[in-house]
């Protein structure tokens, strides 16, 4: 069966993103592979440029257009951080860019949009349907629809990132990637398995939203309510088409963390290892942290996908975890 992405298409993205995206670092800490008896990498896109992965798959998209499409400009929908990285990408190209956002996006998320120049449109997301207000403005106004996750070319840059942290820290034994739409984690399988093939790759999703893991288990795309849960950039009601179809293919399995979970490893790296991480980007980590996937005596990799969030919310957040112990 042909797949809709090949690792020729990472190694093209990579290539279109060299210069523009930040190579992010790995990070290792000694305690976390005390806590699980493994050997961690953690590849820290909350270092990427805009704060997170998103930049990788959205400036691959952008890049590719035809003079046309560029006059025209770009519309996507996203509750954060791929509208930053659609808007940062359209400057950085010289395009017009429209953004369709939840009204209860977080502030920084929504306020970092316009700032790249962004123009933000926004919508309810448990009562509207966001793509089709996307398709509807792309229609009337020349737009390009670029989905979050669900296109060839942003799921093929999300793959970079994998391909990076391999060709840096060598053989994997299991790599960790969080789970939305699906777009970091069908990029990263397929750089994986090219790179990599006996490494086991895993997608870690909120328990409240185990849409993915649903899907993976029935082969069919399962479609949920908007989930409740602190990693608002996983709060999507289903998998894509093309993403799907990789997860599929190149995916071991799916398993689920808590809230609670969440907000303990953004603890843990605000303590320990002095980062911020946001709740969607702490999905991989605290999967390995807390016994989710079996990682002892293994080299494990961990995708910590973005570090946008609100720092009123971080704190309150982290300084509850630490009182909660």
């Amino acid at each position: 069966m042909s797949l809709p992405i090949s690792y020729d298409d990472v190694v093209a993205a990579h290539a279109r993103l060299h210069g523009v995206a930040h190579k992010t670092p790995v990070l290792t800490s000694a305690t976390a592979n005390a806590m699980t008896g493994a050997e961690l990498f953690f590849k820290a896109e909350s270092f990427q440029r805009m704060g997170a992965f998103k930049f990788r798959g959205a400036y691959n998209a952008l890049s590719q257009f035809t003079p046309e499409q560029r006059k025209a400009g770009v519309i996507t929908f996203s509750s954060g951080n791929h509208a930053q990285a659609i808007a940062l990408s359209a400057r950085l190209l010289g395009m017009r860019a429209v953004i369709v956002m939840p009204k209860d996006a977080p502030v920084v998320k929504v306020e970092a949009t316009r700032g790249y120049g962004g123009e933000v449109v926004f919508f309810d997301r448990y009562t509207e349907d966001r793509e089709a207000i996307g398709r509807k403005l792309a229609e009337e106004q020349g737009l390009t629809l670029i989905p979050p996750y669900d296109h060839p070319h942003v799921m093929a840059g999300q793959g970079t990132a994998a391909k990076e942290l391999i060709e840096e820290v060598g053989p994997l034994d299991v790599l960790l990637a969080p789970l939305g739409g699906g777009g970091l984690l069908s990029g990263c399988a397929t750089a994986a398995r090219a790179l990599n093939p006996a490494c086991k790759v895993f997608g870690v999703e909120p328990e409240a939203g185990n849409d993915g893991q649903q899907s993976f288990r029935t082969g069919q795309i399962v479609h949920i309510d908007t989930p409740k849960t602190l990693a608002d950039g996983a709060q999507t009601q289903h998998l894509g088409n093309h993403t799907f179809a990789v997860i599929r293919e190149l995916v071991d399995d799916i398993v689920t963390v808590t809230d609670t979970e969440l907000v303990n490893a953004m603890q843990f790296f605000a303590s320990r290892m002095k980062a911020v991480v946001e709740p969607t980007g702490c999905l991989a980590a605290a999967a390995a942290l807390n016994g989710k996937v079996d990682v002892r005596g293994k080299r494990v990799g961990v995708i910590l996908s973005g570090g946008n969030v609100d720092l009123q919310l971080f704190a309150k957040l982290v300084l509850g975890a630490e009182e909660a112990r």
